[in-house]
C-alpha cells in the first residue's frame, strides 16, 4: 500500500485555512487532521510554509487532438496542466474531425487513457444535424454538449432555432455555451473593413465581437433555457452588460450558470498595443470596465467557475494579420498562480479561489468525489509556495506551442507538487510519467 503523509501544510479549503495534516494511501485521502497523524510506513512531506489547495478543475479547454497536434496534443497540455495545479479537464469538441459522434467520442477517451497525465473528460459538439446523438448522451460517463452560438473556431455554429430549441429541450446533461451572435459579428466586420480594407487592427476585436454580440447571444440561451428548463452553463463571459443576466443564488439551486475565465479576469483592451494577437480570444478581451464588473460578479456569486479556454495556436499562425490570425491562446499552466496574484492584490481571497476553481466545476458538473479535500475523495491535491517569485520565459513552459501570454512577467506563487489520485505527478519543476490520470465519473 502506498501512503504519503503531507504535514505541516496551510490547507485552503471549504472557506476556511487552517494548518493541518493529511494522508493519503494509495489513490484517496484517507486522513485529515489539525493533529498530528502516526503513520510510520508512509513517506513524509514537510509542506510548512505550503498552501495545500484541492487541484483544480478546469472545465474549459481545448487540447487539438486529434487532428491539429502541431499546437498541442492531450499528452503535453495535460503535462502543462499538472504543473500548474490542474489536476482534471473538461476538453472541447472543435478538433479534426469535430467530436460530433458517440464513435469519435470514445476515441479521445482511449487516446486519454494511454496519455493524459491529468484526468479528464470530453464534450459532445452539438450540430445542425446530430440533434439525436445529443438526446441520447450518457451523462453519467460525459461532461456535456457544446453547443457554439457564435462560430468561433471550427465551423460548429448551430444556428437553426429549430435545432437549438431541440437542444435545449432534450439535451439529457449539461449544456455549454459559446454565446456570441453571428450576425452581428459580421456585420461589425464588414464596417471595418470598409474603413481599413484587409489591414484590420487587433484593437477593432473587442468592437467587432462586441459587448452587444455577447449580449444578444447569452440573453438567447439563457431564455431557451428559461422555457426549457435546461441546465445552462455559459461559458468565458467577457461584459459587464452580461452580468446582469445572473443571479447571486448558491449554486446548489441554479439552473443557469457563468463561467469567467483567467484572461478576463486579468487583461484589458489597453493590452493589445504590446501583445497584439496573443490575447485575441473569442470573445475578445475588453475594456477595464468589463473587466471589473467581471471580478465584481465573481466575487458576489453571480459567476460561478474560473477557467482558461486554453486553447494553443502556434507563433507563426499568431503572427498573421489580424483577420488572419487564429483566436485562443494557451493559459492551463498558468491559471492557478495567476488568480493567485490576483489574491496578492487584494481582488480575491484564497478561498474564492479555491471556491471558483475547485470546489464551483466539481458541484457544477457533480463530478465523482474530486474538487474538495474530503476524507474518501481521490487524493487531487496541490502544493503552492506563496511569496516565490518566478518569471514566466521559455525555459519552464510546458505547452507545446511554446509561448504563453504572460512570457517575462513576473508571478508570486509557485506549484511546487500536484498530486493526482494520490500520484506525485509533478515535483519541483519535473513532470513524472509513472501513471496516466482517470476518466472522469458524474453522479447525475
Amino acid at each position: 500500500m502506498s501512503k504519503i503523509l503531507i504535514k505541516n501544510a496551510l490547507i485552503v479549503n471549504e472557506g476556511k485555512s487552517y494548518k493541518g495534516n493529511l494522508l493519503i494511501e494509495n489513490e484517496q485521502i484517507s486522513k485529515i487532521s489539525e493533529n498530528f497523524i502516526d503513520s510510520d510506513d508512509a513517506d513524509v512531506i514537510d509542506a510548512e510554509g505550503l498552501y495545500l489547495l484541492p487541484g483544480v478543475i478546469d472545465d474549459q479547454v481545448h487540447f487539438r487532438e486529434p487532428g491539429l497536434t502541431h499546437k498541442a496534443d492531450i499528452g503535453t497540455e495535460s503535462r502543462a496542466a499538472v504543473a500548474g495545479g490542474v489536476t482534471s479537464f473538461m476538453e472541447m469538441p472543435n478538433t479534426k474531425p469535430a467530436t460530433t459522434s458517440l464513435e469519435l467520442l470514445e476515441d479521445k477517451f482511449e487516446i486519454a487513457s494511454h496519455s493524459s497525465i491529468a484526468n479528464y473528460s470530453f464534450y459532445l459538439g452539438a450540430t445542425n444535424d446530430n440533434l439525436d446523438i445529443v438526446s441520447n448522451l450518457d451523462p453519467k460517463i460525459t461532461c456535456g454538449v457544446k453547443v457554439f452560438m457564435g462560430s468561433s473556431t471550427g465551423n460548429m455554429l448551430v444556428d437553426q432555432k429549430k435545432v437549438l430549441e431541440g437542444i435545449f429541450a432534450e439535451c439529457p446533461t449539461i449544456i455549454t455555451t459559446h454565446c456570441e451572435d453571428e450576425q452581428t459579428i459580421r456585420n461589425n466586420i464588414e464596417i471595418f473593413r470598409q474603413r481599413y480594407g484587409d489591414n484590420i487592427p487587433i484593437e477593432a476585436h473587442p468592437l467587432i465581437r462586441s459587448n452587444e454580440a455577447c449580449v444578444r447571444s447569452t440573453d438567447l440561451a439563457i431564455s431557451l433555457a428559461e422555457k426549457y428548463g435546461s441546465k445552462l452553463h455559459v461559458l468565458h463571459l467577457s461584459t459587464k452588460e452580461e452580468m446582469s443576466l445572473f443571479d447571486s443564488k448558491p449554486l446548489e439551486e441554479k439552473r443557469i450558470t457563468g463561467e469567467v475565465c483567467v484572461h478576463h479576469l486579468w487583461f484589458t483592451d489597453a493590452d493589445y498595443a504590446q501583445k497584439g494577437n496573443l490575447i485575441k480570444w473569442n470573445p475578445a478581451v475588453k475594456s477595464i470596465e468589463d473587466r471589473d464588473a467581471l471580478r465584481t460578479a465573481l466575487r458576489k456569486g453571480k459567476l460561478d467557475v474560473v477557467a482558461t479556454d486554453h486553447a494553443p495556436h502556434t507563433l507563426t499562425e499568431k503572427s498573421n494579420s489580424y483577420l488572419a490570425a487564429p483566436s485562443g491562446g494557451p493559459l492551463v499552466q498558468h491559471s492557478l498562480t495567476m488568480m493567485l496574484e490576483l489574491v496578492d492584490q487584494g481582488i480575491f481571497t484564497i478561498e474564492e479561489v479555491v471556491a471558483k476553481m475547485c470546489h464551483s466545476p466539481a458541484i457544477l458538473f457533480s463530478v465523482n468525489k474530486r474538487g474538495f479535500i474530503r476524507e474518501g475523495y481521490y487524493a487531487d491535491l496541490v502544493l503552492v509556495k506563496p511569496n516565490s517569485r518566478w518569471k514566466v520565459e521559455a525555459s519552464n513552459i510546458l505547452y507545446k506551442c511554446g509561448w504563453s501570454p504572460l512570457e517575462g512577467s513576473m508571478l508570486n506563487n509557485e506549484v511546487k507538487m500536484t498530486f493526482v489520485n494520490g500520484f506525485l505527478a509533478y515535483s519541483n519543476g519535473s513532470v513524472n510519467e509513472g501513471k496516466q490520470g482517470q476518466r472522469l465519473t458524474f453522479n447525475r
